[in-house]
């Protein structure tokens, strides 16, 4: 069936309204959730489970279903997670230790059950399409053999970017992708190592930013 052109135009700009409006409300949640968590007794610890490091519009697939439950469940006690803050394998585990959780069945007894009184738990299929969008959307590990000069061109990238996570892979993302990436989980990083009243030592290895860049955009997925 041919359309009139500005019918078609109309039914193809018509879903991204809605899509903002849709953002709009997944933002507004996870404050909500936060001003939550932050002013209960607990606060003080759950604002130290993860780096705010990304947001409802910085998720992949940020319309799927798998955003959407993962908006609706892992804000209720802590920062919105990234899904490639692990790789596939590990997932699985991380997601049944949390909806334990979730359920008040933790591993700090009492406490978890008093602390999980007002959060939601996800269903059973609801965990399986949770599941399945941070696995498909997953840090990728690296093929170390593709990298014979990991271990002193890549040094700098190899000691600081295995701390929290696995390696990741320089052609898993394209070259202009990783100065940002690098410049958020060092961020992260003097987010997760924060005392009050701390400062830097300079007789500690210090974060080679631009040294980390180099090395990953010399590797970075071909355009």
């Amino acid at each position: 069936m041919n359309r009139h052109p500005l019918v078609a135009a109309l039914l193809w700009v018509a879903p991204f309204p809605i899509f903002a409006a849709d953002m709009a409300n997944n933002v507004a949640l996870v404050a909500r959730a936060q001003q939550r968590w932050e002013q209960s007794a607990h606060g003080a610890w759950l604002s130290r489970i993860l780096p705010p490091s990304t947001t409802p519009t910085r998720l992949p697939e940020a319309e799927s279903r798998g955003a959407q439950l993962l908006l609706r469940y892992c804000v209720q006690c802590h920062h919105l997670p990234s899904p490639a803050m692990h790789h596939a394998e590990k997932w699985p585990k991380i997601v049944d230790r949390m909806v334990l959780r979730m359920k008040g069945r933790g591993n700090t007894g009492a406490l978890m059950k008093d602390m999980m009184a007002s959060v939601a738990a996800p269903g059973e299929e609801e965990t399986h399409a949770l599941l399945d969008y941070l696995q498909g959307n997953a840090q990728v590990p690296i093929r170390t053999r593709r990298y014979a000069d990991l271990a002193t061109a890549g040094w700098s990238f190899r000691e600081a970017c295995s701390q929290c996570h696995v390696l990741p892979d320089p052609a898993s993302r394209r070259r202009q992708e990783w100065r940002k990436i690098v410049e958020r989980m060092s961020r992260n990083m003097q987010w997760m190592n924060r005392v009050v009243g701390s400062r830097p030592d300079a007789r500690e290895p210090q974060l080679a930013v631009d040294e980390i860049v180099g090395y990953l955009e010399r590797n970075a997925k071909q355009d």
